[in-house]
Formats: C-alpha cells, sequence, structure tokens
C-alpha cells in the first residue's frame, strides 16, 4: 500500500468517526438537554441561552443558525493558528453539526412549540445521560482529528501550545458562558431567583460530567504501556514487533542473579489498546516467555505525544577582547 493511500485511507476514517461524534452530540443534545432548558458550555450552549431568551412565545431563534454565525467567526480568527488541514474537518463538522442540530430540533418539538421530554420530569437523570453522551462524541471527533468548532477551536489551539488537557481549557470557557444565563432566565424569562440559581447549578453539573467523560474517553486511548519481554527467541518477537506491529524495539543486555547467564531484554513502548496484540504476538512465538507490562505516565516523541513545552532562547553574547 503506498504512502498516498494509507493516507486517504486514514483521512476517509476520520471524517466516518467525526460524523459518528456528531450524531453522538446531536442526539444527547437534543433529545437529553435541549428540552430541559439546561444549560452548557461551548457555542453550543450559548446559542442555547439565545434560544431560550427568545422562545417565551414558543418560537425561539433555533440553535443552528447561532451556532453557525459565531462558529464561522471563530473560523477566521482561528485559521491562521490551526492550518487548513485541521479547519477543514472543523468546517465540515460545523456544517453538519448545524444540519444535524436543525432536524433533530424540529424532530423533538411539537406544533404547539414545546419540546418532547424523553425522562418526564427527570431532569437530572437526563442531564447525566445527556453529558455522558455529548462528553463521549467530543472526544470521538478530537481524537480523529476534528473539531466541533465553538469553544473546542478555542481549547484545541490552547492545547496546541500548552501541555493542558482539553477539558481543563473547556472548563474556564463554559464557567463564563453558563454565568451568563442567570441574568438571561431572570430578565427574559422571568425566573425567580432560587429558579435560576437551579439552572446555574444544573450547568455546573452538566461541565463537570461532560469534561470528564472528555478527558476519560481521550485519556484512555492515549495510554501507554511499557514492555519488558525475557525471552531466548528474543530475536523473532523482535522481528514479528518491529515488521507486524511496526514498533520500535530496544533490546537491553541482561544479566541474571541467579542463574548467573547473559540474556537480551527487549522494551517496547506502546498504547494501552495495543496490550492485547502484543501479547497474542508474543505468546504465538513463545509461549514461555517472561513479560512485564506496566503503565507509564507518558510517553513523547515520535509516534506518541507531542511535548507542548516552552523552551526560551537564550541568546549568547561575545565579549569582545
Amino acid at each position: 500500500m503506498t504512502i498516498e493511500r494509507k493516507k486517504f485511507i486514514n483521512e476517509v476514517k476520520d471524517y466516518i468517526y467525526i460524523t459518528l461524534g456528531l450524531l453522538l452530540y446531536t442526539i444527547g443534545w437534543t433529545g437529553f438537554l435541549l428540552p430541559y432548558e439546561i444549560v452548557t458550555g461551548g457555542v453550543t450552549g450559548f446559542s442555547a441561552i439565545i434560544f431560550y431568551a427568545t422562545n417565551g412565545n414558543g418560537h425561539g431563534i433555533p440553535i443552528m443558525y447561532s451556532y453557525f454565525i459565531l462558529n464561522a467567526l471563530l473560523l477566521v480568527l482561528a485559521l491562521k493558528i490551526l492550518g487548513w488541514r485541521f479547519l477543514m474537518k472543523t468546517i465540515y463538522a460545523i456544517f453538519m453539526l448545524s444540519a444535524m442540530l436543525g432536524v433533530a430540533q424540529d424532530i423533538v418539538t411539537n406544533d404547539d412549540g414545546s419540546m418532547v421530554k424523553l425522562l418526564g420530569d427527570q431532569d437530572f437523570m437526563s442531564l447525566i445521560i445527556g453529558c455522558c453522551i455529548t462528553g463521549t462524541s467530543l472526544a470521538i471527533v478530537f481524537l480523529n482529528n476534528g473539531s466541533t468548532g465553538g469553544t473546542d477551536i478555542v481549547a484545541a489551539v490552547v492545547n496546541k501550545y500548552r501541555n493542558m488537557s482539553l477539558g481543563t481549557v473547556l472548563i474556564f470557557v463554559d464557567l463564563f458562558i453558563i454565568g451568563m444565563s442567570f441574568p438571561m432566565f431572570i430578565y427574559a424569562r422571568d425566573f425567580t431567583t432560587t429558579q435560576a440559581l437551579y439552572k446555574i447549578v444544573f450547568g455546573l453539573c452538566t461541565m463537570v460530567v461532560e469534561n470528564f467523560m472528555l478527558d476519560y474517553v481521550m485519556n484512555s486511548q492515549r495510554e501507554s504501556v511499557q514492555f519488558f519481554i525475557f525471552s531466548k527467541k528474543y530475536q523473532e518477537i523482535a522481528n514479528a514487533i518491529g515488521t507486524e506491529m511496526q514498533h520500535g524495539v530496544t533490546i537491553l543486555d541482561g544479566h541474571g542473579w541467579y542463574s548467573g547467564a547473559d540474556m537480551k531484554v527487549l522494551c517496547i513502548l506502546a498504547r494501552k489498546r495495543e496490550s492485547i496484540t502484543m501479547f497474542r504476538l508474543i505468546k504465538s512465538i513463545d509461549p514461555n516467555a517472561f513479560v512485564s507490562q506496566s503503565s507509564v505516565i507518558g510517553v513523547y516523541g515520535e509516534g506518541f505525544d507531542e511535548m507542548k513545552v516552552k523552551v526560551e532562547k537564550k541568546e549568547e553574547t561575545t565579549e569582545q577582547q
């Protein structure tokens, strides 16, 4: 398979998984959050605030319009930073999600302007289910080099230059947006202070649950492990790992204290999701191999994560004599 063909297949897979993530996000948002007037962060949450504020007569501004306009403005600002490759998928996601949200909102809206509540009066349970779905869907999109736009773009910009989790970045942005809903509920919807605070607390809960799911799914996919393999067939195992799994292998010199025999030890760093494949490969070559697997906090370099730290450039000054 040529490099160009492999890149094309990977791009197609990215778009398929991004579309799946957007579909899940639409289901979680319009099915479990929007009908209960639950406030969330991000551009979607800000668009929902506009919808709630104008929906007093049952005919509010659909979130698809405000979502699309706000994202278009953010895309212009992020163009130079993130580049066309990232933004092309973001533009695709914005168009797709805008269309999906529009269709889904029409489906859950009754003729009188009210919205279908799938769980009846169980608004907190709807919050938990909806945020679990939206948090997981955002992770799927990010893991496949995409973005749903909005504050995700802000998070992607920060994550590109700083070693901060996406969930941490989104927390600060979401706090601001959720806080903006307080005066809206009081002045636009005539809520009491207690009712408005109730919505704020729910908004904070959405922030915690959604960002927890986002970080949990992403970190579980990025988690790395370290293997130490002791085997007389170390060369066959190393060749198989290098060719079939396309992994680098480091061969260390080992010396048994009890036996006094010299032997080779293979050291491999891999993603945790590759562990089963690794064990099957080792067992097929040497069922008696001694294998040690341990989790590592982080692996940085080629094939793994990038070191996102700023290095200060020291200016060297030469003294003239």
